[in-house]
Order: C-alpha cells, then sequence, then structure tokens
C-alpha cells in the first residue's frame, strides 16, 4: 500500500520558506497565497492535499488521454521495469521502442512512416526544425534555413523551439532568440487581424503565409511550422481551407509543413491525428502529452518516407539525421506509449471524443443562450474552448484585468473544475474516457461559475 502523504505544517499553510523550494508555472509569489497541491487522482479526477476532489477537464494539461490510475498502463509500465528498464541509446534501440515505432507508423496518416522517439514536446519540435534544415543540407539546399510559423503560437521552450514561438510574454524575457524565424498572423476568425469575414475573406490568413515566403526567397525557407488547431491565444480553430493551402505552397515551394500536434494528437480532435481531422498529410508530425497519457515522458517526430530516406546512406557522405537525447526510445516511456495507444484504438476512443466533443460543444451553446457573455464557441473533439465578450454584437472585451476568463476560471478551480484560462477564453480538453454524465458535471460546474462571476459584478 502507498504511504500516505503529509506536508509540513508550513508548506500547508503556504509558508514561503518551504514554497521556494519549487518552482512552477505560475508567479511563485501569487501562486504561494493559495497553493494548489495534489495529492491523488483516478479516473477523470483530481484529489488535493486536504480532500477536495477536481473535475480534470483539461486533462493535467491536455495529456492524460486514457484517465487517471489506468490499470493497463501502470501494468505494462510495471512489468517493463522487471525486463528491461533503460538501453544504451548511442549503441542501439531496444524491442519496446520499435513496437511502439511500428505502432506510431501504423496509425499515422498517409506516408508518415519514420519515426524519432524522444521525451518532451519542446525536444521533438526542435528535432523538427532540425531535420528540416538537415534535409534540405542533403538534398542540395543548404541555403533553406528559415522557419515560419504563427503569432499566438506555442512550440516549446527550448531556444529553436521558443525562438517558433510566438507570444511575446515568454519570447521578451529570452531575447534575443535564434535566428532565421519568421511570424504570420494567426487565423483567428472571429477576430479576424485583417478586418475581413469569412467566407468573404479570400483566406487572407493563409495566402500571407504564401506572400511572406516569397517575398523572403522560398530559397531560403525551410519549413513552415503551425498547430492545426493553435492552443494559445483561445483554441484558435482555422478555416477549412487554410492548411490545405499551406500544403499547396509547401509542395510548390519545396518547403517542409511540420504540423506541431503536441496537444492536437493521439485521439484529442476526434481522430488519432488533427491531420485526419483537416484531412492534410504534412511531412512531419510532432506529437507528445497523450502519447503517454502524462504516465511517462515521451514524444514522437513522425516523418514521410521521402524525408527519413534521405537520411539515408554511407556514413562518409551520409551523417544520417545528428539529433539524440538520453531518454530517447526509453523502454518503459515506451511501453506506457504502446499501452495508451492500444487504449486508444481498442476501446475506440477517438469515437468517443468526437461524442463527448459534441455533447461538450452543445453544452457551450446552451450556456451561450443562457449568458450573453459567450461570444464564440471554437475547437474540435475534446478540445474545445470559448471566448468571452461584454457585448456580443460588437464583440467588445470585458477589461483584460483581471479578464473575465480569469475570473470564471478561478471561480470553476473553487467550484472544483480544472481548465485553462485567460484574460478572454477558456479551454477544456478532458480525459479522451470522459463519459456523458461526467461531461454534464463539468457543464453544471462551469455553468455555476460564470453566473456566480456575472452575479458578483454588481
Amino acid at each position: 500500500m502507498p504511504v500516505p502523504f503529509s506536508l509540513p505544517t508550513s508548506a500547508q499553510t503556504g509558508d514561503e520558506r518551504f514554497l521556494r523550494q519549487i518552482f512552477v508555472r505560475d508567479q511563485m509569489s501569487e501562486w504561494s497565497k493559495q497553493p494548489l497541491i495534489m495529492e491523488r487522482a483516478d479516473g477523470v479526477f483530481y484529489w488535493d492535499i486536504h480532500g477536495k476532489r477536481y473535475f480534470d477537464g483539461i486533462s493535467g494539461i491536455y495529456t492524460v488521454s486514457v484517465g487517471h490510475n489506468n490499470r493497463r498502463v501502470i501494468e505494462a509500465m510495471r512489468k517493463q521495469l522487471d525486463t528491461l528498464h533503460f538501453s544504451p541509446p548511442m549503441h542501439g534501440t531496444n524491442p519496446i521502442a520499435i513496437q511502439l515505432a511500428n505502432l506510431l507508423a501504423e496509425v499515422a496518416p498517409g506516408d508518415l512512416s519514420a519515426v524519432k522517439l524522444e521525451s518532451a514536446g519542446s525536444e521533438v519540435t526542435e528535432a523538427a526544425i532540425k531535420l528540416a534544415r538537415q534535409y534540405h543540407r542533403l538534398t542540395g539546399s543548404p541555403g533553406k534555413y528559415k522557419v515560419i510559423s504563427r503569432y499566438m503560437s506555442w512550440h516549446g521552450s527550448t531556444m529553436a523551439s521558443l525562438s517558433a514561438s510566438g507570444l511575446k510574454s515568454r519570447k521578451t524575457v529570452n531575447e534575443p532568440l535564434a535566428p532565421g524565424f519568421l511570424k504570420v498572423f494567426p487565423p483567428t476568425c472571429y477576430r479576424c487581424p485583417f478586418g475581413k469575414s469569412y467566407p468573404d475573406c479570400g483566406i487572407t490568413c493563409a495566402t500571407i503565409v504564401n506572400d511572406v515566403l516569397e517575398m523572403e526567397d522560398p530559397a531560403t525557407v525551410a519549413a513552415i511550422m503551425v498547430e492545426p488547431i493553435g492552443h494559445t491565444g483561445g483554441i484558435i480553430d482555422p478555416p477549412e481551407e487554410y492548411l490545405p493551402l499551406l500544403r499547396q505552397y509547401c509542395d510548390k515551394h519545396n518547403v517542409l509543413l511540420i504540423f506541431d500536434e503536441i496537444i492536437t494528437g493521439i485521439g484529442r480532435t476526434g481522430n488519432m491525428f488533427a491531420a485526419d481531422t483537416f484531412g492534410v498529410i504534412p511531412d512531419v508530425i510532432c506529437t507528445g502529452k497523450g502519447l503517454s497519457g502524462g504516465y511517462s515522458p515521451l514524444s514522437a517526430m513522425i516523418c514521410r518516407r521521402p524525408i527519413a530516406d534521405a537520411f539515408w546512406g554511407p556514413v562518409e557522405t551520409n551523417p544520417g539525421f545528428v539529433e539524440g537525447h538520453t531518454f530517447e526510445g526509453n523502454p518503459v516511456a515506451c511501453a506506457a506509449g504502446i499501452a495508451v495507444l492500444q487504449e486508444i484504438i481498442e476501446r475506440d476512443l477517438c469515437a468517443n471524443a468526437r461524442t463527448q466533443g459534441a455533447r461538450l460543444r452543445s453544452g457551450f451553446e446552451t450556456l451561450a443562450e443562457k449568458y450573453g457573455v459567450i461570444g464564440d464557441i471554437r475547437g474540435k473533439g475534446l478540445f474545445l474552448g470559448m471566448e468571452f465578450v461584454a457585448d456580443r454584437q460588437t464583440k467588445a472585451q470585458f477589461p483584460a484585468k483581471p479578464g473575465f476568463g480569469v475570473r470564471v476560471g478561478r471561480r470553476a478551480l473553487e467550484n472544483g473544475l480544472l481548465c485553462r484560462f485567460d484574460p478572454h477564453w477558456i479551454a477544456f480538453g478532458p480525459p479522451l474516457v470522459s463519459t456523458a454524465e461526467q461531461i454534464d458535471e463539468l457543464l453544471a460546474i462551469l455553468d455555476r461559475s460564470i453566473g456566480e462571476v456575472l452575479e458578483s459584478r454588481f
């Protein structure tokens, strides 16, 4: 039996001396006023050290795809620990890593069949950037090094992945960043950066990518990197023409199309990958988070066979793909990944994501009718968000500080619901195993939270 967890009294009361021993994502001095410390979890729920239960409306951070305390995954990891917990990455690989790579190649769309296993999302997006540059060098275009990505995007915390990201709050404090990264505006139809309205907009959000590519000189551009549905910025769900147009531009100019599916992959949008959801095959898919269900750090880069073939050849003339990390292909992590994929496939959790996602969206629409502060609902499958507005006709926003979305998110947390919240929007991504009754519980807590925030304004 596990030993019951207990904290020093100083930690339970928010003692600064104790809490400074660990860094969390929020600003420490603010977080330490009411520290949230989780003790255990099961299914779609967490319990903190005080015994309070929370509905995990965001899968930890879009990671707990098959639920907490999933015995199939845990037993697979336990069994693997009895056999091989680490293999020498500089000398070779291991059977369980090969099995996971083969399974990923089977479920990936099109001819994406070459797999590079990593440990984290930032590692794998960084690897994709390296892959694009090395690929062009090996195929006779060494001048192609630039990467076009989007404002409001988030691709990771390592230097190249951060340089591809478009969040000023996270970029500025680390500048100067790496050279060779260009940004375009995201496809935010609800608040079009070009002042247009869909569908009479000419899909400017896509055509401007081609304009930038041509103005920069295609001979210098290696890749376009995008999240099929952007997370930061409020669940940026592009118009249906957007990704097919990016595919066309990349084909025309010999540029690799990279999908950052760290969040949208592994069933989140109702298909194994968002590439399937949108019907567009990229050259590279980066996936992570839900791949291991949160049971162990694991990510993967999957690329098309012709790209992988460029790295195959005699060592005298071809160094292969120059990239590596200590825990890549870790057998215990790979065992978790296989068990998670088996759960998703055998239980048809992609279909469940579509079904429960439709239920969640319908609930959001009901809340939009009840409260006049929901301006837009966005996303696919079990990856949905809503934008709050002070006036639905004009789309006028509430004041940014503290922000209506922050107030709703904090009240939801008080009421036992975890979600992702920003000043103007909130987002949800509950586990793929969520039931109809659980989705209804999520909606009931959200309903209560919005109502309480509106009442407290007066």
